[in-house]
Order: C-alpha cells, then sequence, then structure tokens
C-alpha cells in the first residue's frame, strides 16, 4: 500500500523490521515501555510464545516515507481472546449468537502483558494519524470483524478517536514514589518506614504484621538485577512462575525460552527477587524495569517506572505473596529512586499496599455497523459505572491527609 509518498508494509514476523529503526522510533515516544522494545516483542514469536499456534498471528505494520520508519504498531490476528486483559468475550457470544465470525480480530496490543504504554509509534501526529487509517484500511482489506488497541496513551486514543474508533474504560493500581510536603509539593520517599508512615493507622498496622509473619517464618530475600541474574536463578524462577499456572489448571503463556532470551538480549530490563528459607530457594517474584521523559513535554531527563509481572512460590508460607509482589519491589524502588511501579491488571487488594486506582483506556472499532451501535452504547454506559468505581476507590485512599 502507498500513499502520499508513504509505503505501508505488513510483515508477518518483527524480524522482518529493522531493530534499530524500531527501537528509535520507541525511543522518541511520550511513554515507552520494555515491552514495545523490538527484543521483546520479537521474543514473544521467537521462543513460540506469541504464534499462529498459540492463537497470535503476527500481522505488524509500518509506515516507510523516503526510507525511514515513520510510524509502526505490534499487529496480530486473533482466534481467541486470551492474553489480553480487556475482555470481549460478550461481543463474540453476541456475534456467534447472530451466525457472524467474530474471529479472527485485529489486536494493537503487547501479548500477555496489560501495560499502558504508547502503541501507535510515530515520528509526529500526522504519521499518527495515517498509521490509523492504514490499519482500518487492512481491516476492511482483511475482512476482520473488529480492531482493537489495548492499554493505549492519550496521543493513541486522539489519532484513534479521530478516526471513529470507540474508548472502553478500565482501572488498574500503580504505586507512586511521591510523599506530599507541608505547604505543599511533594518528595521521594527516604525509605520503607517513611513510605509506612504516610499510610493511615490501620493499613500501616497490616503490612507490619504481614511483614513480621514472612520474617518470623524464617524467610529472607535477596535481589538481583540485569546479567546478575545467573541462568540457575531464572531456571529457578520459570519453576515458579510455571508452577502458578498450572496450579490455576492452565499451561504457562511463556514458555522457558521467552525467559531465556530475555536474559540474552534483554537484560537490563528485570530485576528478580528471591524468597529463601533455610538457604534455600521458595519462591521469587520478577518485575521490569524502563524509563519514560519526566514531563509531559518530553523532557530528556527521564524518570526510572518499574512494572510487577511474574511471580510463583514452591512453598506455601502465610502472607509470602504480598511481600514478594509488594513489598520487596516498593522497597527496592524506594532504594533506587524509582518514580513509579505498575501492579498490574485488576486487584482492589492492591489499595492495601498503597497502590492507587489510575484509569486505563483501549480502543475499539466494529465493521458491523449494527454491533458497533450496540457496543457503543455499551462503552458509555460502561464508562459510567467505571467512573463511579473509580470515584468510589479514591474516596478511599489508604494514605493520611496531608
Amino acid at each position: 500500500m502507498a500513499e502520499n509518498g508513504i509505503i505501508a508494509r505488513v510483515s508477518p514476523s518483527l524480524q522482518e523490521v529493522d531493530a534499530n529503526a524500531w527501537n528509535a522510533l520507541l525511543a522518541r515516544q511520550a511513554h515507552p515501555t520494555p515491552f514495545m522494545r523490538h527484543e521483546y516483542l520479537h521474543t514473544l514469536e521467537a521462543s513460540g510464545s506469541a504464534t499462529p499456534h498459540t492463537g497470535w498471528t503476527p500481522r505488524h505494520l509500518t509506515l516507510w516515507q523516503d526510507g525511514q520508519l515513520a510510524a509502526a504498531c505490534p499487529l496480530y490476528l486473533k482466534n481467541h481472546s486470551y492474553g489480553e486483559y480487556v475482555f470481549d468475550w460478550s461481543w463474540a457470544r453476541a456475534h456467534a449468537e447472530h451466525g457472524l465470525a467474530y474471529y479472527p480480530k485485529a489486536l494493537v496490543a503487547v501479548p500477555f502483558t496489560p501495560v499502558p504504554g504508547t502503541r501507535l509509534l510515530a515520528q509526529d501526529g500526522a504519521a499518527r494519524a495515517a498509521l490509523v487509517q492504514a490499519l482500518r484500511g487492512w481491516c476492511a482489506q482483511a475482512g476482520v470483524s473488529s480492531l482493537h488497541l489495548l492499554f493505549v496513551t492519550a496521543e493513541d486514543r486522539a489519532a484513534c478517536a479521530a478516526a471513529g474508533l470507540m474508548q472502553r474504560e478500565g482501572v488498574q493500581f500503580h504505586w507512586t514514589n511521591q510523599a506530599p510536603v507541608p505547604g505543599g509539593g511533594t518528595r521521594r520517599y527516604r525509605d520503607f518506614e517513611d513510605f509506612l508512615a504516610h499510610l493511615n493507622q490501620d493499613k500501616r498496622k497490616k503490612i507490619r504484621q504481614e511483614r513480621r509473619r514472612v520474617a518470623q517464618a524464617g524467610v529472607r530475600f535477596r535481589w538481583l538485577r540485569g546479567a546478575d541474574i545467573g541462568p540457575q536463578d531464572w531456571a529457578f524462577f520459570y519453576r515458579c512462575y510455571e508452577r502458578t499456572y498450572h496450579e490455576h489448571g492452565n499451561p504457562p503463556y511463556l514458555t522457558r525460552g521467552f525467559f531465556e532470551h530475555m536474559a540474552a538480549h534483554m537484560p537490563e530490563a528485570w530485576v528478580l527477587f528471591i524468597a529463601e528459607r533455610v538457604g534455600q530457594p521458595i519462591a521469587s517474584s520478577l518485575i521490569a524495569v524502563g524509563a519514560e521523559p519526566a514531563g509531559a513535554g518530553g523532557e530528556k531527563d527521564l524518570e526510572s517506572v518499574a512494572y510487577g509481572r511474574y511471580w510463583g512460590a514452591l512453598e506455601r508460607v502465610d502472607c509470602l505473596h504480598f511481600e514478594a509482589c509488594y513489598y520487596q519491589p516498593l522497597q527496592w524502588c524506594i532504594a533506587q529512586g524509582v518514580r513509579r511501579f505498575e501492579g498490574g491488571a485488576q486487584g482492589e487488594h492492591k489499595m492495601a499496599r498503597a497502590l492507587l486506582p489510575v484509569a486505563t483506556q483501549s480502543m475499539h472499532w466494529l465493521a458491523h455497523p449494527a454491533f458497533a451501535a450496540a457496543v457503543d452504547d455499551f462503552l458509555q454506559r460502561e464508562a459510567q459505572g467505571v467512573g463511579d468505581y473509580l470515584a468510589h476507590l479514591q474516596a478511599h485512599s489508604p494514605l493520611r491527609a496531608p
């Protein structure tokens, strides 16, 4: 496809797209994440995690102008809705009940990764708008039922809305390294105790009790980052990760090879926490770390952001999950000066650990006019409910009033 000097290409593998060009374009965005890096997305394919066999058929879309990459996005054909965290099963059932096929559908997202961030990589607003139009054109040509862009940023949302896509609201829970200062303003927490001092008494007491139970069980933690995470550490982590999925009756989304590729090609993005008792590892949690511009204007200064990802345990210890997935990572974030810790999808229980509710958005287009109208009506009513829910949560903050 070519229009106005812009050439659109669809690639069945990210290996066909130059990694340096992709990553350079990502670095220009206001909200980059490590999950949108070429290495991460390509590893999902190369490791057998996101492939046609698992229901993720890559159709990555790129726009080129004068031989330069002007815009790009990870695009997949999906024959199910697993691994997305924005749930549209009812839309699929409604199509089926009317004798219409919902799958395959088109998806712009990072597989298995409910982390908000830039989805439409673009050199400027015009290129982003052209990318959305190219997506719409490809969907019409491919005859898919729908197009979905998940966990998008404000820039993505505006471009999609201008092209007629519908917005869906969601809620996640994020922690911010931000202590209020008397008289106004904020500062970063000095240490974990300083953080606890800013919580209300009930929450502070509960966290101390939970941490004490883990310590009294004889559990100690150590953390490793990047190249310091050795092959034996990755192997132990995968045992924990795999067990968590099997305990819930599901195979893991990510293969062992995925993490081996991460260790080899993107080690700097990972921090591993290992719980030990009597010198033996019994549990682990893994977080990712990235950076984004400090201000909305795209300032050069970068601030670190951490993302809670995976965990698992080989032994059951009371409150170990909270210690491994929240308290150890938050303590690490405070010590390292990390600005924000994102806790992932769902989970009101995260509020008790001072992860506060934030709104997330996704954008949707449906080919069938009647279904599009019905979904639009549903999304407007759903948005009102999500807004009320968000307001209710925000009124019950665990933080003490300054």
